[in-house]
């Protein structure tokens, strides 16, 4: 019993150094204690590393719950593919109705979002950290990036519509006389006819970048008509204006690398953070404001640790989880 104990002991502390570390008020000095505390014995590093991976595990289980909660509650297995986004969610809701701990658990996006929302599970498609997705829904063609989730809604006559409920994605709609899109995202709506545009949506706004053709943006009432080469962002300041923009850098993921020129720093850990496991944590706000102007590939993304601590002298304090911290 006593081994339970200290075992459940260990995860509580761990998740506590998780929360003071990344409260934004984290010191130095708590970045060294957080390694002391991890290097105490394996089964401490062992508990951090979990607790920065849970969402891994989680993700698994509140499928297997969805699944056995709405079967429990229709009493026949899962519908087919028709309508499969009122079906996933029907799904989700049994689960959360049959676990009150699942529910618990999912409703809240923990620490640099160990695990998905109940939005972005409820999603027709999604992507984990670190991976890229293609698929064709009715002739369009959607590129899913990291960490991205895409609800399929009900078509509008001819008109096909899709959400992009969180990350980012660049959407093709198909030649002369296909079928128009209109893609809602972050409570706005862009409607598409022979185009390619990408669209990324976080927490607090939405940025799109139109690649060909060209496309409408509406948001709040407001409507926009976005040439190629150009972006808009909207959100809590309302519908911007139009900019002109390299769309060869802003979409550089899609040849499998970050392209940053004379970026602040503390925006290319933001962008890094996206596809990488653990989370890279700048503690010095002047350090986050120095430019930086470097070019990573996605599956070399710890590269961006070695530029930093070689050309520009960043301390650097690495812990179990994929945790790496910048003073």
């Amino acid at each position: 019993m006593a081994t339970i104990d200290q075992a459940g002991s260990r995860r509580r502390e761990a998740h506590d150094w998780l929360a003071r570390l990344t409260s934004g008020q984290a010191t130095v000095a708590d970045a060294e204690a957080a390694k002391l505390w991890c290097s105490q014995s394996p089964a401490h590093a062992e508990a951090f590393a979990e607790a920065t991976l849970l969402w891994d595990t989680l993700q698994p289980v509140a499928r297997k719950l969805a699944e056995q909660g709405a079967d429990a509650l229709l009493g026949k297995p899962r519908s087919g593919l028709a309508g499969p986004r009122m079906g996933r969610r029907a799904l989700l809701g049994g689960a959360l109705a049959a676990s009150a701990a699942a529910a618990a658990y999912l409703t809240v996006r923990p620490p640099f979002e160990l695990w998905p929302s109940l939005s972005d599970l409820a999603a027709d498609y999604r992507t984990g950290t670190g991976e890229r997705r293609t698929v064709a829904i009715d002739g369009i063609s959607v590129e899913l990036n990291t960490r991205s989730s895409l609800s399929v809604l009900p078509a509008n006559g001819a008109t096909r519509r899709l959400e992009l409920v969180a990350g980012e994605a660049v959407f093709a709609t198909g030649d002369v006389g296909a079928s128009p899109l209109m893609l809602v995202a972050g409570g706005g709506q862009i409607g598409a006819s022979e185009a390619k545009f990408d669209v990324r949506c976080d927490s607090t706004e939405v940025s799109v970048i139109c690649l060909r053709g060209s496309i409408q943006v509406d948001y709040r009432s407001r409507q926009t008509t976005l040439q190629e080469r150009q972006q808009i962002v909207y959100g809590t300041d309302g519908l911007g204006s139009a900019a002109a923009i390299d769309p060869a850098v802003a979409t550089a993921w899609r040849d499998g690398r970050l392209v940053f020129h004379d970026t602040p720093l503390s925006q290319v850990v933001d962008e890094v953070n996206r596809y990488r496991r653990g989370r890279i944590i700048l503690m010095n706000a002047a350090l986050g404001r120095r430019p930086v102007q470097v070019t990573l590939p996605l599956d070399r993304t710890d590269e961006l640790m070695v530029l930093l601590r070689e050309a520009y002298g960043v301390a650097i304090t690495t812990l179990p989880g994929g945790i790496v911290i910048l003073t």
